[in-house]
């Protein structure tokens, strides 16, 4: 389902709570969203990753789920969130990743897709490579600042206008720098907030805006059968799940996955990243 509106319910509510940021340091010129590498003359071209046509006007256009009538899939999909200015934090021993979820997501053999800050590729590059390389995931494109691409997003500071689309290429700079190969023009506004302006920015970009039909309500819970619950009530054919990758701020997310993984393959889901199901909601499989 594609819409240019600016969701009202749209809502991270991780986003709500993180800190403001200070002013970012200048980004390097724009570029467009990476695409696949080119082939050698004797080699396949290889394939680019499926993305959505644009909207009216060209606007950027805006994925929530996939096809309902086309099997049992589902994509979990985790934001691995960091603000610029959390740095102190992290040295003071805050953890921003969970790498007991990512353990249990290969232990389970879960193909997801993260959704990932810049400032945190940056704090983990290590992590973000491993990620990055594993062939069960991939990693999108989650701002590289966390800053809101609106003026009204859950009391999150403001990216301008005309700074949005460099905000989108210095994260795919940083997950270059930290060694990830192949980052997916996908693209998660902080907060989940976006109106038209935005979408017009980053319409050069290239990138597909992603957002989720199922919020997993598990930023700063303590309860991983609630969240499990909520979970499992909202899946539908072809959703989108919004969970996270942060241990500080969603300590029970591995919980969840555990629960919720073994109980959708027993109704009959398939898990799948988010680019499966873009090129099967473009009749691509």
């Amino acid at each position: 389902m594609i819409t240019l509106v600016r969701r009202a319910t749209a809502l991270c509510v991780l986003g709500a709570a993180l800190t403001a940021c200070g002013t970012a340091e200048d980004p390097q010129a724009p570029r467009p969203a990476p695409s696949a590498p080119s082939a050698g003359p004797s080699e396949p071209a290889p394939s680019r990753p499926p993305t959505l046509a644009p909207g009216p006007a060209g606007l950027t256009p805006v994925f929530e789920h996939g096809p309902r009538a086309d099997g049992r899939t589902v994509a979990l999909t985790f934001d691995a969130d960091m603000t610029a200015d959390q740095g102190p934090r992290a040295a003071a021993g805050e953890r921003f990743d969970n790498p007991q979820l990512i353990a249990a997501l290969r232990e389970l053999d879960v193909p997801a897709t993260v959704f990932m800050t810049g400032r945190w590729a940056e704090e983990y590059p290590a992590e973000a490579r491993s990620i990055g390389r594993d062939p069960r995931f991939e990693i999108a494109n989650h701002s590289y600042s966390h800053y809101a691409y609106t003026d009204d997003c859950y009391g999150l500071p403001a990216v301008s206008e005309e700074r949005m689309r460099a905000d989108v290429e210095r994260a795919y700079a940083a997950f270059r720098k930290a060694g990830v190969p192949d980052a997916m023009p996908y693209f998660r506004f902080p907060g989940g907030c976006y109106d038209q302006a935005a979408l017009r920015a980053l319409t050069a970009s290239g990138v597909t805006a992603v957002q989720w039909d199922v919020v997993g309500g598990d930023a700063f819970a303590t309860d991983a059968d609630a969240v499990a619950r909520q979970v499992l009530d909202g899946v539908r054919p072809g959703s989108v799940v919004v969970l996270h990758c942060t241990r500080s701020a969603a300590p029970v997310t591995e919980e969840v996955v555990r629960t919720v993984v073994p109980e959708l393959r027993r109704r009959g889901y398939r898990f799948v990243r988010v680019s499966e199901l873009i090129g099967a909601a473009n009749g691509r499989r």
